[in-house]
């Protein structure tokens, strides 16, 4: 998109769902799997992502999500191209994926040396907050 530079952002590209079930995709770590399912996408952590599509779950844009199912040991990134000294908005989502979680739930987003938390009180219901933050790129390349 215009204005955007993270690559597949809303998770348009992943792997296959059967249009008549699914209860999500495990995608494995980085270690695991060297070429991701997911384009543009690094699964940092040691512990898998859970990629759900818009058909069988509740996401907040696009076509699909990714639902973080091992807590802080669960861990997405992307090396984007950026101009050392300029300012940059990060923003994503958290939320629920009406599928009855319940209990409350934080992001920690960075990027580059800047981090920034986002926590949602969640009720299973399906509802979602967005957040964004601004950042100054200190090289060429920035891992958001």
């Amino acid at each position: 998109n215009k204005g955007n530079l993270v690559k597949n952002g809303g998770f348009e590209i992943g792997p296959h769902v059967f249009n008549n079930f699914s209860t999500g995709i495990l995608i494995p770590a980085k270690i695991q799997d060297l070429i991701s399912p997911l384009p543009g996408w690094i699964i940092e952590s040691l512990k898998p992502v859970k990629y759900i599509d818009k058909r069988h779950f509740k996401v907040p844009s696009g076509l699909a999500a990714i639902e973080i199912v091992a807590g802080r040991e669960s861990a997405i990134a992307q090396i984007i191209r950026t101009v050392a000294g300029r300012n940059y908005i990060l923003s994503f989502a958290i939320g629920d994926a009406h599928n009855g979680c319940h209990g409350s739930m934080m992001v920690e987003a960075f990027a580059g040396k800047a981090a920034f938390k986002l926590r949602f009180e969640s009720e299973g219901k399906g509802a979602f907050k967005t957040g964004r933050f601004r950042f100054v790129a200190d090289s060429n390349r920035t891992r958001i």
